[in-house]
């Protein structure tokens, strides 16, 4: 919206509401465009996820044709990738497990 029509837009506003309910008409708009700003952003970051989920997917499924070998480094990088995502969700399944042991032995003393 250019400067002309959003001073157009104000006047108009000014008439209609008049001089005191026109500043709370501003602020709630302001919010309501607050909040579909964050609603879309919080959207658009979770197609990104899922897209990239996706393609690790695919790349996985590549590399299982190719039985993990000889592949391309944008495989390698993915299979990578969830290696280690793999190795951070058993580690810290590990880490839950040995303090859960460590809380019940010394209960038992």
């Amino acid at each position: 919206m250019g400067m002309w029509e959003l001073v157009v837009v104000l006047i108009v506003g000014l008439i209609v509401l008049g001089p005191e309910r026109l500043p709370i008409a501003i602020r709630t708009i302001s919010r309501w465009m607050k909040t579909l700003k964050s609603v879309a952003n919080s959207v658009k970051a979770e197609v990104n996820e899922e897209l990239r989920i996706h393609e690790l997917h695919e790349n996985l499924k590549k590399a299982e044709q190719q039985n993990l070998k000889e592949l391309s480094p944008e495989l390698q990088d993915s299979v990578n990738e969830l290696q280690k995502a793999a190795q951070s969700v058993t580690h810290s399944y590990k880490k839950d497990n040995q303090e859960e042991t460590k809380v019940e032995n010394s209960e038992k003393k």
